[in-house]
């Protein structure tokens, strides 16, 4: 952890990230406090910022993007955005986040979801694209506290 707090832009209290995650430019990922970064996730931060707020529980394998490429343009010039997403969201597993979207606080992206614009807060969304499933309460009280050696 001493490793990513001097490597990312900033890494919140109380935030844990497990093994395999790769950081593409760290200088650009701000992870708020209390996330909850689970194993093999893909953090592209090369030219765009990537940030969290509190309480973000991102699933294994999940991959947040900011840069990609415009496929109208004759010299396939880059195109991307920043990502920001709000307090106690949950990506699940395997999910996909394109450049240039924000998610809403207490959002809910479904398991291996491509989500390629804005999240509303309180929105569950699932399915390639990922497209509005049903709303979630706003009544939420919990801070995600990780504890990697349960009993």
């Amino acid at each position: 952890m001493i490793y990513l707090k001097a490597y990312l832009a900033k890494v919140g209290l109380g935030t844990s990230v497990q093994m395999g995650c790769r950081f593409l430019n760290g200088r650009k990922v701000y992870l708020g406090d209390r996330n909850v970064i689970n194993f093999g996730c893909l953090f592209d931060g090369r030219h765009y910022k990537i940030q969290t707020g509190s309480d973000v529980s991102i699933g294994p394998e999940a991959a947040i993007l900011t840069l990609g490429h415009d496929p109208q343009l004759p010299e396939f010039g880059d195109k991307g955005g920043d990502v920001i997403i709000g307090d106690r969201v949950w990506i699940a597993y395997r999910s996909i986040i394109l450049p240039g979207v924000r998610i809403g606080e207490g959002a809910v992206v479904g398991a291996g979801s491509v989500v390629t614009k804005d999240v509303e807060p309180y929105t569950i969304v699932a399915g390639s694209p990922a497209r509005f499933v049903k709303k979630r309460s706003p009544d939420l009280h919990y801070t995600l506290n990780y504890q990697p050696w349960l009993l």
